[in-house]
This record gives structure tokens, sequence and C-alpha cells, in this order.
């Protein structure tokens, strides 16, 4: 005996409308600027992942129709495009928000904090992982490994660092994003909304006066290694963490034998 697919709780529907196009001035506009970056590639399907950032600056988020334009600028097809937009995290598939609040939990943030971070701020938005907050500021996410484990934890928004984040900072970072106040990143430019980030990931300079001169890099601690390496720096004294004894002062062995 066989069984419907109705009667199997299984619903086919119909089958989905083909994305809607951009009105003409903004397709124009696109156009352009995707020319732009195609040129800028020898195989034209390279230049997927940066067409995905500027449809993501247009809308905030990766659409059905910024799926479609890209297909057509490629000679893809849709089902192509859309392999590639799921598969990688920083394309957004639904609407978020102005910036981006990523706190770490991979393993070094999570245990020097980045959990507590997480959680906390999931209570102070009222939002859960991948949520936007209503007035559309703010949205939070866990996020994986970033490569700044020595400034752990991290917090990120819109991929800019933020070093050495306890609850109570992190509560007064979306505070102030939230209320327009000025905010500055551990390292690197000030921040731009999120649309205005996936341009410049486009490959599109980023234009803010003076925003350029204030791209960080590598911090102090992350730099140690390769400095010790070019002999710029002498070798670290190792002492007990919670010894500090001078040159003369008897060993631990030897004030044991003192003591005998």
């Amino acid at each position: 005996m066989t069984t419907s697919s109705s009667e199997r709780g299984i619903s086919l529907g119909m089958p989905e409308l083909p994305a809607p196009a951009y009105p003409d001035d903004v397709r124009a506009r696109l156009e352009a600027d995707a020319r732009e970056v195609i040129a800028r590639y020898p195989d034209s399907r390279s230049a997927l992942l940066p067409l995905l950032h500027l449809v993501q600056s247009e809308e905030g988020h990766v659409t059905r129709t910024g799926m479609r334009f890209c297909a057509d600028m490629l000679g893809l097809t849709t089902a192509e495009v859309t392999a590639v937009a799921t598969f990688y995290t920083m394309y957004r598939r639904r609407p978020s928000g102005d910036y981006q609040v990523g706190v770490c939990t991979n393993t070094l943030c999570a245990v020097m904090g980045g959990d507590a971070i997480f959680e906390t701020l999931q209570e102070h938005l009222g939002v859960g992982n991948g949520e936007t907050t209503g007035d559309g500021k703010v949205t939070l996410e866990h996020i994986e490994c970033n490569a700044a484990c020595d400034y752990a934890p991290v917090v990120m928004v819109n991929w800019e660092f933020f070093d050495n984040q306890t609850p109570a900072s992190a509560k007064r970072l979306v505070d102030d994003l939230r209320a327009g106040r000025p905010v500055q990143p551990t390292r690197g430019a000030r921040l731009c909304t999120f649309k205005e980030t996936a341009r410049i990931l486009a490959g599109f300079p980023d234009e803010r006066p003076g925003a350029v001169e204030e791209g960080g890099s590598a911090g102090p601690a992350s730099l140690v290694g390769l400095r010790l390496a070019k002999g710029e720096a002498a070798p670290a004294r190792v002492v007990h963490p919670r010894v500090q004894q001078s040159p003369d002062a008897p060993s631990a062995g030897q004030a044991e034998e003192e003591g005998e």
C-alpha cells in the first residue's frame, strides 16, 4: 500500500516565480560597476565573489534579484550563483542590520570570555544568533576564528577588530552603535555601514576622507615573533609568573638545601 504526498505531510506547492529584475536606473548603475569588476579578471566567472559583494552593497543582503543579476552578467546559471552565495557566510541571505556584530566563540576566545560576551549581548539586545534588532541597527552572530587569538576575546563589527572585550565593554559598544555615537575599532579605520563595507569588499575604493590612512595592521602582540626573528628585539627573560627574583637570589632548590 502506498501513501500520497499529502498523506505524508509533504506539500509540493507551486514552483517559485523568477526573481524580479532591478529597476532600470539601479540596473544601469550596477552594470557599470559590474563591468569594471569583471574587467579585472581573465576569466569572467572569477568575478563572482566581488559581484556578490556588489549586489550585497545595494540591499544589505544577497537577494534572488542580486543572484539573477550576477548570473546574467557572468553567463552563469542562477543555480551556480546560488551555490556560491550559500556556501560563504559573508554573504547574508536575509535582511540584516547596519552593523554586523560578530562575537568569536572559537576555542581561545570562548575560554577567555567570548561565550559570556555572546550570551550577554543576546540578552541585552533581545535577539538570537543571526537576528537583527528592531531598529535595524545591529545583527548579532557568533563567528569562528578571525586570527586575533592574541587579543582574545575579540568582537568584530563589519569585519573591524575590537580586541580584549568584556561583557561590559561589548554592551557599551552595541549601545553606541544603536545611538549613532562614533565608534573606533582597536585596529583599522573608523566604522562604516555594512552596505558601505560590502562595496569596499567588492573592490571599490574607500572614498571617506582619511579612512585609508586609518587602516590598521597586525597589532604589536601579533608581531613579536617576527621582530624576534629579525633580531629587532631582545628575547624575553622567562621567569616564574609569581616569583620575581633578583639575579643574586637563591633558587628554590638552594633555599630548601639551606633550610635543611
